[in-house]
């Protein structure tokens, strides 16, 4: 990619950022991770109370890009043909004949991921880490862009199933949507920040914007210094006593592309330390498991979010 195309592709993203702005309040560092996360060809998991905007950034970030959308709502009784779709037998054409479920789009919003049994969302996997979904032996490619964006409320809330390691570890990332500060919530209010601006978003990119911007992401320069950097961070949560379940070889590969769209994001070509520092824990979190001698009364996310910045304090950040 030229220098010129690449700096169109990063006019177009902060274009994307700002409209994300219009709709969602006090939430710009949330939807700056989400950005990195689509530029990266990752997925994204918000976690949330009820109530605080995790639906409606996914509904913004598909309706900013015209590319073709389904929402899922998943609950305890949903089986996995709901989503991938299903073989039905046509009496005309004397065969059985494929009917695509919701996941054939560009942007799958699959909301409370966690209010279905282990054995729905694990339809899923295959989907998001390959790109295709096979069913009856046979393999149906998705359409490209596919991003899966999932929400989900806190394990300890009525109806929920924990999401399994295999299943987080394919989501590039976790962000947590909190209550919003006493500002926001004033302007939400005073402002019709919400459902009405949803519905007056209008497409900014599309899919092959998304695949371009995702082109020039990948080309972005990153020092050996920080990629020793990062492997060093996941050897530490691999050999740590307080984790059972360090970072995979696909976590390190997650924070690498993060990077890589940190630094388009502020129009750099190369990386330096702050690209990959500030991303190590809603990368790195979600995919480790604390050992249990070390649980306290925090929740498991918490506990391993503490452990990770001391393990980001204790290693040195190349100069």
């Amino acid at each position: 990619m030229t220098s010129e195309s690449a700096t169109i592709a990063f006019h177009r993203a902060a274009l994307l950022e700002s409209t994300l702005r219009k709709v969602i309040r006090g939430k710009d560092d949330v939807i700056h991770l989400a950005l990195i996360s689509i530029l990266a060809r990752g997925h994204l998991l918000i976690e949330g109370v009820p109530g605080v905007g995790k639906t409606t950034l996914a509904q913004a970030i598909a309706r900013a890009l015209d590319c073709s959308f389904q929402r899922v709502q998943f609950t305890s009784d949903m089986l996995p043909s709901d989503l991938l779709g299903i073989s039905i037998y046509s009496a005309i054409e004397q065969q059985f004949e494929f009917k695509r479920g919701p996941v054939f789009t560009n942007v799958l919003l699959a909301d409370e991921i966690n209010r279905s049994t282990p054995k729905t969302q694990s339809a899923l996997l295959e989907a998001m880490n390959e790109g295709q979904v096979t069913v009856d032996s046979n393999s149906y490619p998705l359409p490209q862009p596919f991003l899966v964006i999932a929400t989900q409320n806190p394990s300890e809330h009525h109806g929920t199933y924990p999401l399994p390691e295999s299943q987080l570890d394919r989501f590039l990332m976790r962000v947590s949507m909190g209550y919003p500060d006493a500002k926001a919530e004033r302007e939400i209010l005073r402002s019709e920040a919400g459902t009405a601006q949803l519905e007056l978003l209008q497409p900014v990119l599309s899919g092959a914007d998304v695949l371009e911007m995702q082109e020039a992401v990948s080309q972005v320069n990153v020092d050996e210094s920080l990629v020793n950097y990062a492997l060093s961070i996941v050897a530490r949560t691999r050999d740590s006593e307080q984790f059972s379940l360090g970072v995979s070889p696909r976590g390190s590969q997650m924070l690498y592309r993060a990077a890589q769209a940190s630094a388009f994001l502020e129009g750099r070509g190369f990386c330096v330390p702050e690209d990959f520092k500030p991303l190590i824990v809603p990368v790195f979190a979600h995919r480790v498991v604390v050992a249990g001698q070390y649980s306290t009364s925090l929740r498991k996310l918490e506990q391993a979010e503490q452990a990770m910045l001391e393990i980001i304090e204790e290693t040195a950040v190349p100069v």
